[in-house]
């Protein structure tokens, strides 16, 4: 937690993951953009991908339970997006 000169207090954090390919870490990075887009006023989240890792960058101010449930829905809907991905490519195996 930051707290710049005016008192306010300014939560960050940046989540990376790194995937075993490219192709992964893009559909993860599709799966999961649509976030970017409906967040609450004063909450920041920008998902990117940087060759084979995905990466997060979460930002509020002075709304700390925002911060975390923020946190636990990305990384659930991350682990989604990873298992999903996952069954489909075994799926794909086995035909």
């Amino acid at each position: 937690m930051l707290v710049n000169s005016c008192g306010v207090n300014k939560l960050e954090a940046t989540i990376t993951l790194e995937f075993d390919d490219e192709e992964t870490a893009a559909a993860v990075t599709d799966a999961i953009s649509p976030d970017n887009f409906t967040v609450p006023a004063g909450l920041f989240v920008k998902t990117h991908r940087e060759k084979r890792c995905v990466i997060t960058e979460v930002k509020i101010e002075d709304k700390a339970s925002t911060f975390v449930s923020t946190i636990d829905d990305l990384l659930f809907s991350l682990s989604v997006a990873e298992k999903t991905l996952r069954a489909a490519k075994e799926s794909e195996s086995a035909t």
